[in-house]
C-alpha cells in the first residue's frame, strides 16, 4: 500500500512538497499531458513514489489554476482515508482518459471532453487505408442526434450578417446530464461550420443558461473560437465592428432564416479577360465569344508581405493574356476570401502578410486600379473563387443544384442552385471542420486554434501530407513532419503533389501511391455527406490539380462508395469531371462570363 505522511492530510489546494514538485516539473518538461478525459469518480492507478508501484485509486478533482499546472489532479487512494488524498500529475497516473496533449491543446484550447469523445467519435465504415484515424463530423452528428432523441430541450442560433440570417436548432442535453458537455463541444463546432458557410456579425443564442453561457464563452477573444471571432469583421467589411454575441430569452427573439440569392453572367461574348488567383498560382485566360484563346498558369508566393508584388504578378499575368486579344471588353475574376459587390477586397487570404493598415490602403481596391490600367473603363465582376467553381460547373453540365469543388491549394467550394444562381454565401469551407479526431493536424491559417480543418483533406495538402504513407520518395523538406509544410506557403506542397502524380505513372509504386487518392476520396465523399444537409446537392463537379489523372479517377470512384455506404439517400448525385485542362483553368473561364458587356 502507499505510504503516506501526516503532512499530507491536509485537503487544500497547497503545492505538494518542492521535492516532489519538482520531480514532477522535470518530467512535465518531457510530455504535456491533456486531462480533460479526466473527471470525478474515475478509476485509475497512481504512482506511489516511495514504493515505486502502482496503486489504485479515484479521481477527486481536476484543478485549472496555473498554481497546480504540475500537479492538476487529486486522487483519492482505494482503500484508504480522506486525509491521505493527494495532488498528482500526470506522469503518475495510467488512465485510458489521460492523453499527450494534441496540437489543439497545446494551443491553450480545450480538449474535447470524455462525452463528446463518447458520442462523437465514429469510426467510418469506409475507412480512410493511410488516415485510420479519420472521424467525420457527419457521423459524429449523426450518433450525437440519435443518443439525443428524446432530449426535451433545444439550443437555438441565428448568425446575423448584413444581407441574411442562419438558423439552426440542436437538440441538448439536460444540464445535470453526464452528455451535456458534448452538447456544448457539439454546438460549439456547428457554429463554427455555419460561419465559414455564410459569414456573420453577431451570434443570437436562446436555450439553457449554462449550455448558452460556454458557446459565448467559446466565441469571446480569448475562446476556443477566437480565429472566428477576430476574422468575422475583416470577412463582413467592417474591421472597426467586433463580432458580437447576444443571448436572448425566447426562440421568437431570434430573425428569421434569410438569404439573398445573386445572379451572375453566363455567357463570354465579346473579348475577354479573366484572372483565378489561388494560394500557389495566377490563372489567367484570355475568351473571344466563348472560346478560350489563351491560357496559363503561374507559379507565385503570396506570403509575400508586400502588395506591390501581388499587382506586379497579376499585371505581367494578365498582360501576356491581354495580348491574345485585339481588344478587351470586360474583366472577369475570382479570388480567394470574401469580394464586395464593389469588386474590393474585403478579405482576402492571397494576402496573409500584408499588414493591415497597408492592406487597407493597397489592397482594397487592388482589382479596380488592375482593372483600369489593363484596360480602362471597362466592365468588372470580381467574385469568391469557390463561387466561380460552381459557375463553372452550371456553365459545363448546364444543370442546377450543383456543388463545384475545386481541389487546388486549399478547398474552394461554392453552389449554384436549380436556377444556377449564387445563395449569396461566402462558402469559405476551407475553414470547416471535417474530422473531428482530437488528434488530426492543425492548419497555418488559423495558426493552430483548430484541428482538422478542410485544409488539409480536400485541397493539395491532403494529398501531400499522405506523400510518405503512400511510397512516394520526396525530399526531407516536402515530408509533413518538416516544418517547412506546416507554413502557409504553397511551393513544397505544389512541388510534392508532382511527385506524387509521378509516382502514379510508375508501375512499382503506383498500387501504394494509389492509397493517397483513395484516402483523398474518403475524404470527399464524408465531406459531401456533411455538405447535404445544407446544400442540396444533385450534381458535383470536382476541379484542381489533385483532381488530374488516374488518381482523380481514383478519388471520385472512392467518394462514390462512401456515399453509397454510409449516405445512400445521396446516392444518386451524379460525379462530373473536366478533361485536364478545364480543371486547371475552368474557374478562370467561367470568371470571363462574369460581367456584362456596355451596351
Amino acid at each position: 500500500a502507499p505510504a503516506k505522511k501526516a503532512a499530507d492530510s491536509d485537503d487544500s489546494d497547497d503545492e505538494p512538497a518542492p521535492k516532489a514538485k519538482a520531480k514532477a516539473k522535470a518530467k512535465a518538461k518531457a510530455k504535456e499531458f491533456d486531462y480533460s478525459g479526466l473527471e470525478k469518480g474515475m478509476k485509475c492507478n497512481v504512482l506511489a513514489e516511495e514504493e515505486g508501484k502502482f496503486f489504485p485509486a479515484e479521481v477527486v478533482t481536476v484543478s485549472t489554476g496555473k498554481g497546480k499546472a504540475s500537479t492538476p489532479v487529486k486522487i483519492h487512494w482505494v482503500g484508504y482515508t480522506n486525509a491521505s488524498d493527494e495532488w498528482v500529475g500526470g506522469d503518475r497516473i495510467k488512465s485510458k482518459n489521460l492523453k499527450l496533449k494534441t496540437q489543439e491543446a497545446k494551443a491553450g484550447l480545450p480538449g474535447m471532453p470524455p462525452a463528446a469523445r463518447r458520442l462523437l467519435l465514429v469510426k467510418p465504415k469506409v475507412e480512410a487505408p493511410l488516415d485510420p484515424g479519420f472521424r467525420p463530423l457527419v457521423l459524429g452528428k449523426r450518433a450525437y442526434l440519435e443518443a439525443a432523441k428524446d432530449c426535451t430541450e433545444k439550443l437555438e442560433w441565428a448568425l446575423v450578417r448584413s444581407d441574411g440570417c442562419g438558423r439552426y436548432a440542436l437538440p441538448v442535453f439536460d444540464e445535470k446530464h453526464k452528455d451535456v458537455k458534448a452538447s456544448s463541444y457539439l454546438a460549439g463546432v456547428l457554429i463554427q461550420e455555419m460561419i465559414w458557410q455564410r459569414s456573420a456579425d453577431e451570434l443570437m443564442l436562446c436555450g439553457p443558461k449554462k449550455i448558452c453561457e460556454a458557446i459565448k464563452k467559446a466565441y469571446s477573444k480569448g475562446g476556443a473560437y477566437e480565429f472566428e471571432v477576430l476574422s468575422m469583421p475583416n470577412v463582413c467589411g467592417h474591421p472597426d465592428k467586433p463580432f458580437v454575441v447576444t443571448l436572448v430569452e425566447k426562440a421568437e427573439d431570434l430573425p428569421a432564416a434569410k438569404d439573398t440569392p445573386q445572379v451572375c453572367g453566363k455567357d463570354a461574348s465579346g473579348c475577354r479577360l479573366a484572372f483565378d488567383l489561388g494560394k500557389s498560382d495566377i490563372k489567367t485566360v484570355a475568351v473571344k465569344d466563348n472560346e478560350v484563346l489563351y491560357s496559363k498558369e503561374t507559379e507565385w508566393d503570396v506570403t509575400n508581405p508586400d502588395p506591390q508584388y501581388h499587382y506586379d504578378a497579376i499585371m505581367d499575368a494578365m498582360k501576356l493574356a491581354k495580348a491574345a486579344l485585339p481588344k478587351v471588353d470586360a474583366i472577369g475574376g475570382s479570388a480567394t476570401g470574401t469580394i464586395s459587390a464593389d469588386n474590393e477586397a474585403t478579405w482576402c487570404d492571397i494576402f496573409p502578410n500584408v499588414p493591415p493598415d497597408v492592406y487597407k490602403e493597397k489592397v482594397i481596391d487592388i482589382f479596380k486600379r488592375l482593372a483600369k490600367e489593363l484596360a480602362g473603363d471597362v466592365p468588372l465582376k470580381v467574385i469568391n473563387d469557390g463561387e466561380v467553381t460552381a459557375l463553372a460547373a452550371y456553365q459545363k453540365i448546364k444543370k442546377g443544384n450543383i456543388m463545384g469543388i475545386s481541389m487546388g491549394s486549399s478547398e474552394g467550394a461554392g453552389y449554384a442552385n436549380k436556377d444556377g444562381n449564387l445563395l449569396g454565401w461566402i462558402n469559405e469551407l476551407c475553414y470547416v471542420r471535417l474530422d473531428l479526431n482530437p488528434k488530426a493536424p492543425t492548419d497555418p491559417w488559423t495558426k493552430g486554434a483548430h484541428t482538422g480543418l478542410s485544409h488539409l483533406y480536400l485541397g493539395q495538402r491532403g494529398a501531400t501530407k499522405l506523400a510518405v504513407k503512400g511510397g512516394v520518395e520526396v525530399p526531407d523538406t516536402y515530408k509533413f513532419s518538416h516544418p517547412d509544410m506546416r507554413t502557409i506557403k504553397h511551393e513544397h506542397h505544389a512541388q510534392c503533389l508532382k511527385l506524387i502524380q509521378k509516382a502514379m505513372a510508375d508501375p512499382e509504386k503506383k498500387e501504394q501511391c494509389a492509397k493517397i487518392y483513395e484516402t483523398c476520396g474518403v475524404y470527399l465523399g464524408y465531406a459531401l455527406g456533411q455538405y447535404c444537409e445544407f446544400y442540396d446537392i444533385d450534381h458535383v463537379m470536382v476541379l484542381g490539380r489533385v483532381s488530374k489523372g488516374d488518381g482523380g479517377d481514383i478519388m471520385l470512384e472512392t467518394a462514390k462508395k462512401v456515399l453509397l455506404v454510409e449516405f445512400p439517400e445521396h446516392a444518386n448525385i451524379e460525379f462530373h469531371t473536366a478533361d485536364d485542362h478545364f480543371k486547371g483553368v475552368g474557374q478562370c473561364i467561367a470568371a470571363a462570363a462574369l460581367p456584362e458587356l456596355k451596351k
